[in-house]
């Protein structure tokens, strides 16, 4: 069946690639409408027992209709998509199941000079990490990322109150969510995960189960950045309180995965240095529900580092590269509270990447690799990919997520049998 939507969609790009590329005016709601048809296949590289060959298999339409008012501005987008791989038939937009995802529905106004003021649904990005995050504490799609759905898919929405103020000394932003967005984590019905209650590789055959914190202004969650620019270079610090974004707690009396409470402040740093651009960034989390580190089923308190630097090193050839470390503190606690054969997470873990791109062609063919090594953990996961842009409509994309490591238990090792191969067809307008 998708295969034939596929036949489909293809012949219906046909017909529109013969009208150049524009947004389309809506004047009885004085907006306009923009979006695209994007259709995906990807396929497994080895052969897993839990899930399907096919790794992605959809085809989505998104539309986006904005308005410009005097006062007021509107945005709305959602993306409407058939997936060949998981039912559809109960529509969730917070984890965006179904067969739509609703991405923004948001009023944006400005009623002073020196504030903005954004309600709804709405991504939201802060920090200066590429591809890794601290102080970003707003929800990530961990399974769009892994299966070679495009990059803005692993940021997922929020339900928030965004204000910004903007006083002469430096720049305030304030995050209001009024009930708990997590992330849109690995569950198993499409990628195959580490299960440590079965001490083995699971999937399809047992679907995490959570308990997600969801009560209105009891479970909410809040996120404050006030940056300046000094002597050209950005500087921020950071506050967030509410819950770790993935299930990472346990609780044992309902068998369920828990978002223990979680608190972070942090800072960071960017600007130019040498020849490129370097960041830095910290964060220490405090795990409100383990403060002496002795509970296992509660993640300890943890100390996060980024440094990241990136440069052109030859004519539309930039390369980059990040050290990234996760200090666990009350590490011997941790470690006493361990049952007998229950492997042990390092004290320190150190992550390095790397992303090289190379434009070729006038810009319409991008190479690119983006790597992550571990050390500590010896896994490594790698993102190949390529665009090539036909013309200002049709973009073709190809590439994939190859995972591999030491040992079942470490986060990308845990993903192997996830490794796959991926292409798609874009149609904007």
């Amino acid at each position: 069946m998708f295969r034939s939507l596929q036949i489909l969609l293809i012949i219906l790009f046909a017909l529109l690639s013969v009208s150049p590329i524009q947004a389309i005016e809506v004047p009885m709601l004085d907006a306009t409408l923009h979006g695209f048809v994007d259709g995906r296949y990807g396929q497994r590289l080895q052969n897993d027992a839990t899930q399907r060959d096919d790794s992605l298999a959809e085809t989505r339409l998104q539309l986006g209709l904005s308005r410009m008012g005097d006062l007021t501005s509107l945005q709305l987008r959602a993306d409407f998509y058939y997936d060949d791989l998981v039912g559809q038939h109960d529509i969730d937009l917070e984890e965006g199941r179904g067969w739509i995802d609703l991405r923004e529905a948001n009023l944006l106004a400005s009623p002073l000079e020196m504030m903005d003021l954004k309600v709804g649904r709405q991504i939201l990005t802060w920090g200066t990490g590429d591809l890794l995050f601290i102080n970003d504490l707003f929800p990530k799609d961990w399974q769009s990322f892994f299966i070679g759905r495009d990059e803005e898919y692993l940021k997922a929405p929020s339900d928030a109150l965004f204000l910004s103020l903007f006083p002469e000394s430096f720049n305030i932003d304030l995050v209001y969510t009024p009930r708990f967005d997590p992330d849109r984590y690995i569950r198993g019905e499409r990628l195959s995960y580490w299960n440590p209650l079965l001490g083995r590789i699971a999937g399809r055959d047992a679907i995490v189960a959570t308990a997600v914190p969801d009560e209105w202004f009891d479970d909410d969650e809040f996120a404050l950045r006030l940056s300046k620019n000094v002597s050209g270079y950005e500087l921020a610090f950071y506050g967030y309180h509410g819950f770790w974004k993935s299930p990472v707690g346990f609780d044992s009396m309902t068998s369920k995965t828990t978002f223990p409470e979680l608190t972070v402040a942090g800072a960071s740093l960017r600007g130019n240095l040498g020849s490129g651009l370097g960041h830095a960034e910290v964060g220490y989390y405090d795990s409100r529900e383990d403060d002496s580190g002795n509970d296992p089923l509660i993640p300890n308190s943890e100390l996060r580092l980024l440094v990241g630097y990136e440069q052109e090193v030859l004519r539309n050839v930039t390369l980059a590269g990040q050290y990234y470390l996760e200090a666990m503190q009350d590490h011997g606690r941790y470690v006493a509270s361990l049952a007998p054969g229950q492997p042990a997470r390092d004290e320190y873990r150190h992550l390095l990447t790397m992303r090289l791109t190379w434009f070729m062609l006038n810009q319409n063919l991008k190479l690119s690799l983006f790597g992550y090594y571990s050390p500590s953990d010896e896994d490594l996961y790698l993102r190949p990919s390529i665009q090539y842009k036909l013309t200002d409509a049709w973009l073709m994309t190809a590439g994939g997520n190859v995972f591999t490591g030491e040992e079942d238990s470490t986060f990308f090792g845990q993903f192997e049998k996830n490794s796959n191969l991926y292409a798609g067809l874009r149609y904007s307008f």
